[in-house]
């Protein structure tokens, strides 16, 4: 963890550096001024284009900024006849230059626009914040759909593993970040400050958190961590303010119980994955004693499945508040294994994340979540994923085959226990 502290602080430090504008004002149009950078060949000028559009588009309203991005989506997208006349050339003659001329027509001019954007200093983050308004106009324009690929495709490179800095977060972490935390929080909210110190402080709690060396103080995402002796069956138990504190050394089981992203112009770019391996590992490796990962997960989608099942009086009554816990256990098992997507993936979207990354459904619990949300969304039920490492690749190809998702024997009891619920015909 030290080397990639001393790594994270050396990129912050080159990273933080900023370019000087020129204090010149350009009277272009942003779609002239982004032509213009397109034909810059100088470095230093470029950079200085990139800088002013940057910093005119940040000027823009709403109307204004729809209107760059039909710009890119129209006037810098691919030529498709010529790219058939150049494919068609190269079934021909098989010749390197006529198979560069396809690689480069095939590509947008928009990417090389949005490449040469990113050369200013700090444009990155302005970049990621730019596709948080496009993601937000692709509700009635989804025609923008094919410029949003273009940001995917270039922040998944710019944003790969490869990149990214993981730090501990704790009590001693800047202010500035620790607030973010606290925003950004998505599963499990931060009440005040006491409470995040509870989450920080005692020596059975850890935060981790990945960042990128051009966003040195924006979390990218992170992950909550409870050290304890048992998996847990209840969130209220994890984050009692008068719980039991113990010392690292004696717990045995890593609970990854919160996994927030932190940036919605990165949506569709998973780390989840690359942080819960990483952090597994960085916590084996500081605590030998540690056996079992697993997490304390909601299940969102869950009363909203309920409430679907019209004609079941089960459901209906599990969605009115009216059911048992034995009765909730059932059917939420049945729904994390059976219930599923038309892709075949598990129509629930946290279901999906940690089977898709090899954990298996290790137990359900009712009661496990009190609060108003957690009362919302799965009428207070919860689930463990296990992650045992010498399983993962394994469950994780069973996924992709779509083939039964990987269950202890408890949970395939409970999914098969509420047949007797769906089996059930409503009297007339």
């Amino acid at each position: 963890m030290a080397q990639n502290s001393f790594l994270g602080d050396m990129l912050t430090t080159l990273f933080e550096r900023r370019w000087s504008s020129s204090g010149i004002t350009d009277t272009r149009s942003i779609e002239k001024m982004c032509l213009s950078l397109l034909d810059a060949e100088g470095e230093v000028s470029g950079i200085r284009l990139a800088t002013a559009i940057l910093d005119r588009y940040a000027e823009l309203d709403a109307e204004a900024k729809l209107a760059f991005f039909q710009f890119l989506n129209s006037d810098l997208e691919i030529d498709p006849a010529a790219l058939h006349a150049l494919s068609a050339q190269y079934l021909e003659t098989g010749a390197y230059d006529d198979y560069h001329a396809i690689l480069t027509t095939a590509e947008p001019r928009r990417q090389e626009l949005l490449r040469r954007l990113n050369q200013s200093p700090g444009a990155t983050a302005t970049l990621v914040s730019m596709r948080v308004d496009l993601l937000r106009l692709l509700r009635e324009h989804p025609e923008l759909r094919r410029t949003d690929l273009d940001f995917v495709h270039l922040l998944r490179s710019w944003f790969n593993r490869g990149f990214l800095v993981l730090r501990e977060i704790s009590w001693n972490t800047p202010a500035s970040i620790l607030e973010k935390i606290v925003a950004y929080e998505a599963v499990h909210a931060i009440n005040d400050w006491d409470d995040l110190r509870r989450r920080l402080y005692p020596p059975d709690r850890r935060c981790y958190a990945y960042f990128h060396p051009t966003m040195p103080d924006e979390p990218l995402i992170f992950v909550e961590v409870a050290l304890t002796k048992n998996i847990p069956s209840s969130i209220q138990a994890v984050l009692a303010e008068d719980r039991p504190q113990r010392d690292a050394s004696e717990t045995r089981v890593a609970v990854f119980y919160s996994i927030s992203n932190c940036q919605y112009g990165l949506q569709g770019i998973s780390f989840g994955n690359l942080l819960i391996k990483q952090v597994a590992d960085e916590l084996s490796q500081a605590l030998p004693q540690i056996e079992t990962f697993a997490t304390l997960s909601p299940i969102p989608g869950l009363m909203r499945w309920l409430s679907d099942l019209k004609d079941n009086p089960t459901a209906l009554r599990l969605a009115e508040g009216a059911g048992n816990d034995d009765e909730l256990r059932e059917m939420a098992a049945h729904y994390l294994l059976k219930e599923r997507k038309t892709s075949g993936a598990p129509l629930d979207p946290v279901a999906r994340f940690h089977l898709g990354n090899g954990a298996q459904i290790h137990a359900v619990h009712a009661q496990a979540d009190l609060t108003e949300k957690g009362q919302a969304q799965s009428g207070g039920a919860m689930v463990n994923y296990l992650y045992d490492l010498t399983q993962i690749e394994k469950n994780h190809e069973t996924y992709v085959r779509g083939e039964d998702l990987p269950a202890s024997k408890a949970v395939t009891g409970l999914a098969n226990a509420a047949k007797a619920h769906l089996d059930v015909t409503p009297a007339d």
